[in-house]
Parts: structure tokens; C-alpha cells; sequence
């Protein structure tokens, strides 16, 4: 995959060679499941570890505090514009280092310590950053939550998320999620922000390049006022954060106070190379055939796991990921799973599922998507195949033999499909 570019590191550093040679071959030899991991092309990697990382440029294009800004001012703005025309956005903010990072500049740009925040709670799907107890930020903005109406199909409560929302007058309502697999009713959530005035904000981090790619719902086109997400996952970029304003001046100007100066000193210049080129790549015809193939293949994984009869939260997938209960249904724990699958190849995460009666950090389901198996061209077949490897691996945990075997089919299965260098 990436040999070639590391004979300084190799010359110069042979135990961090060793690290990086290691990673090499894991992800030659393995396949990447985790629904927030992707593979970047090589344009990206080549952007990503430029001479822009040798810059300081705190402020915003035309308005820095060093000199020398030709160059970054010219490649930011190119990054902003192709953000803005993926997501039909009137403003952007590209230089959040992360989605956390994104999502707490959002939070103090658009309310006051104290305000409220209703967002989707953890164990339903929800993020850290949407007010956990145990994020710094809950210490500031007071959190509410909304859940499931029933785990099973993934209906969200709008009911009893309007009854929250009047009961505590939230500043933002949040939708988004990091493990929820339908699509949500955007609609909904305007139509009760409205009512109690607050502002709409959709933490797209997981969907922004299915929501790019055309094949998932765009907030904006529904009226939201904020969208903030990550650049990696399935966007295909650097990792990163970025911010999108709709339309409002105003807000935009508040997002750009709070991540420079409020939040962040001088933007990683490198890593938003990195995404304008991932941007460029988005927008390209390309990209959109790419996003309904994620769509195809998690619903061919869902296919095989109802048909083993494991239960699956949400009941499958209108997205990149699902969420298997794996300790009702096969009796494994999720970091059994985890553990048994990378044993052959197979990279996930264990999950919480809704309702959650084990712990975080052995709980009873496995979380798992489509992006990054899709970006080294397989399809459903192969999906469909991957699917039965897994079930398969997780029955067969203590047997020695058969997981070697099934270990040598997924490394076949990677050499039939190496990771692309070039995706445009």
C-alpha cells in the first residue's frame, strides 16, 4: 500500500518504521469495519504531509495573523467553496480539528453557559459530545434527552421529544447520531424548534459523505441552521472537523469567533489541504456512485444477519452501520466479538445497544459499516460474504482451526481487493 513513502522514517527511525510497516500490513491483510474509518487516497495522504504543515496561520483568509498566507489563504478558500457546494451550505468553517472539537465551538457560538441542549441520548444511538456526564462540556450547558420510541424499528419519540422540548425550552436541538442506523425525520425536528425557538443543529458525522454523495437526506434542505460533522468516516478525507452554516450570516460569524480565537489557536494548514483535495473528490460523478454502494452493501450485511437470526437494533440499516445484539443472539459479548473478529481479519467495535444491562467496556452488541470495504470495490457479494465470515467467526471463538480458516478467506479477499491509490 504506502511502502514507498516512508525510506526517510526507515533511514532514520527504524522503531517507528516498524510501527508504520505493522499498520501497513494489517490493513493490506484485513478489512476495515468500523462504520468511522475509511481509506483516504493517496492525493489526500500527499496533501496531508505538505509543506503546509510547516505554516502558521491563525484568522481566516484574508485576515491573518502572520505573513506569508498566499498560498493557505488560497487553498482554505478552495476548501470552503467545495464544502459549501457539497452540502448546499452558505457558509463554512473547515478549520475544526475534529467533530468534537467542532461540535463544542458550535455549542458556544450559539448559546450562553447555562442553556440547554436536547440531544439524542448515548445509549440510543447518540455521541459523547451530545452531553454525556462525563464530557467537560456538560459541566457548562445543561443536557435533555430524547430516545427511541421502540429499539426495534428505530422510531424515534417525537412526541415525547416536543414534550422535553416545552418542558425545558432548549437554545439548540440536536439531531445526529454515532451509532443509529435509519434515517431521521428532519422535518420533525424544525417543525418543534420552531415551537419553542430554538435553533436546529444535525451532527452529520457519520452520514456527511452519504448526505454529499446524494443518497441520505440533507438537513439544510429541510431548514436546519447548523450541520456540523467530520471530514473522514464516510467523506473520505483527512481526519478533521468542519462546521456548515445555511445561511445566516450571523451565525457563521459567531462559529468563526468560536474556533478562532475562542476555541483553537492556528489551524493544522496540512490537514485542510487534505480536505479540500477529499472535497474535490466528493464532488466528482464518481463519489455519488461510491455512497449508494455503502447504502447496497450494509443492506446486504442486514440481509444475512436476519437470516442467522441476530438481532439487529433499529431491525437493519438505512444507512452505512448497524448494530447487532450479539450476546442475545449468539451469546458472545461485544468485546468477545471484537476480540474473536480481529483474531481473522475482521475490524469492528463493540457497542452498547439500547436498554444497555452489561458495561461499556464489555457490552452485548457490535457495531459495524460498509465505507471503507466499499472504497476497496466490493459489493454485495462480497458484503454478503463478509457478513457470513463474521457470524461464522463469532460461533466458532474457541475453535482454533476453523478460525484459521476463515482467517485465510478474508486475507483472500483482501488480495482481491487492495486498497486503491487513486479514486478519481
Amino acid at each position: 500500500m504506502y511502502m514507498n513513502e516512508y525510506q526517510f522514517i526507515k533511514d532514520q527511525d527504524a522503531e517507528l518504521y516498524a510501527t508504520l510497516v505493522g499498520e501497513e500490513e494489517r490493513e493490506r491483510t484485513g478489512v476495515e469495519l468500523i462504520p468511522s474509518e475509511n481509506y483516504v487516497s493517496k492525493a489526500v495522504r500527499e496533501a496531508n504531509g505538505s509543506v503546509f504543515t510547516n505554516k502558521y496561520s491563525e484568522g481566516y483568509p484574508g485576515k491573518r495573523y502572520y505573513g506569508g498566507q498566499k498560498y493557505t489563504d488560497q487553498m482554505e478558500t478552495i476548501a470552503i467553496e467545495r464544502a459549501k457546494k457539497l452540502f448546499n451550505a452558505g457558509f463554512a468553517n473547515v478549520q475544526p480539528l475534529g467533530g468534537a472539537a467542532a461540535n463544542v465551538a458550535m455549542y458556544f457560538a450559539l448559546m450562553e453557559s447555562g442553556d440547554t441542549v436536547l440531544g439524542m441520548d448515548l445509549s440510543h444511538g447518540g455521541h459523547l459530545t451530545h452531553g454525556h456526564p462525563t464530557t467537560a462540556i456538560n459541566k457548562v450547558f445543561n443536557f435533555v434527552r430524547y430516545k427511541m420510541k421502540d429499539v426495534d424499528t428505530g422510531e424515534i419519540d417525537y412526541e415525547e421529544l416536543r414534550r422535553v422540548a416545552l418542558e425545558h425550552k432548549p437554545k439548540i436541538i440536536l439531531a445526529g447520531f454515532s451509532a443509529y442506523s435509519r434515517e431521521l425525520d428532519y422535518a420533525k425536528f424544525v417543525e418543534i424548534a420552531k415551537e419553542v425557538g430554538a435553533y436546529t443543529v444535525a451532527d452529520v458525522a457519520h452520514i456527511a459523505g452519504l448526505i454529499a454523495g446524494g443518497v441520505v437526506k440533507n438537513p439544510f434542505d429541510y431548514g436546519f441552521d447548523v450541520m456540523t460533522t467530520t471530514t473522514h468516516k464516510t467523506l473520505r478525507g483527512p481526519r478533521g472537523g468542519m462546521i456548515l452554516v445555511r445561511e445566516s450570516e450571523d451565525l457563521a460569524k459567531r462559529i468563526n469567533k468560536a474556533v478562532f480565537p475562542g476555541m483553537q489557536g492556528g489551524p493544522h494548514m496540512h490537514s485542510i489541504a487534505g480536505k479540500a483535495v477529499a472535497f474535490g473528490e466528493a464532488l466528482h460523478p464518481s463519489f455519488k456512485i461510491y455512497a449508494a454502494q455503502i447504502l447496497k452493501n450494509a443492506k446486504a450485511m442486514e440481509v444475512v444477519f436476519k437470516k442467522e437470526g441476530v438481532r439487529l437494533l433499529c431491525g437493519g440499516t438505512e444507512n452505512h452501520l448497524l448494530l447487532a445484539d450479539v450476546f442475545g443472539s449468539l451469546g458472545i459479548t461485544g468485546q468477545e466479538a471484537e476480540t474473536v473478529l480481529d483474531e481473522v481479519g475482521i475490524t469492528l467495535n463493540k457497542n452498547m445497544i439500547a436498554d444497555e444491562t452489561r458495561t461499556a467496556m464489555d457490552p452485548s452488541g457490535i457495531r459495524f459499516g460498509t465505507p471503507a470495504m466499499t472504497t476497496r470495490g466490493m459489493k454485495e457479494g462480497e458484503a454478503t460474504k463478509l457478513a457470513e465470515i463474521m457470524i461464522a467467526t463469532m460461533r466458532a471463538k474457541d475453535d482454533v482451526v476453523k478460525k484459521a480458516a476463515l482467517k485465510a478467506e478474508v486475507v483472500a479477499l483482501c488480495e482481491a481487493f487492495p486498497v486503491p491509490e487513486r479514486f478519481v
